[in-house]
């Protein structure tokens, strides 16, 4: 499940979220955008976390599963080029401290989001679709795993 890329060399394009303080900042940053939608008048706390959860999830599957190749030139020419965001992490290597975080923050904003809208169906069938759709495509058994062709190249 290596992307190519030598054991003692780093991948540019992900190394960067084993960072320290990476995750502090992606909670943060989360939080800021609940904020947000909160500081809009109108909008309940039931909806604001209902939208905290849908943008982060919808934002977390583009970026992790769709975005392909690395924005800069790499070590490994250009074999990172047919891997996604997710693939890349850790130079594909599964349950890592890093791969294991980004896959419980979004069952963790599907808590709060259910909590918070005290189960209401429709806030629940949202949360629960968008946290599906973050974290299904993250399980070991879609590793390079193209649905239907789509995001082959």
């Amino acid at each position: 499940m290596n992307v190519g890329i030598a054991q003692g060399e780093r991948n540019p394009n992900s190394s960067w979220l084993n960072s320290r303080g990476v995750w502090l900042t992606y909670i943060i940053l989360v939080f800021v955008l609940h904020f947000i939608l909160l500081s809009i008048p109108y909008i309940t706390t039931s909806v604001a976390w209902t939208l905290t959860t849908t943008i982060h999830n919808i934002c977390n599957y583009y970026i992790f599963h769709v975005v392909k190749g690395a924005p800069w030139e790499t070590s490994d020419q250009g074999l990172a080029r047919r891997f996604t965001f997710w693939e890349q992490i850790d130079n594909g290597i599964q349950w890592t401290g890093t791969r294991k975080f980004l896959q419980i923050v979004p069952v963790v904003l599907f808590f709060i989001a259910s909590f918070y809208t005290q189960y209401d169906k429709t806030h629940f069938i949202i949360n629960l679709a968008t946290m599906l759709l973050a974290v299904v495509p993250k399980f070991p058994i879609f590793y390079g795993v193209r649905l239907f062709d789509i995001n082959r190249y």
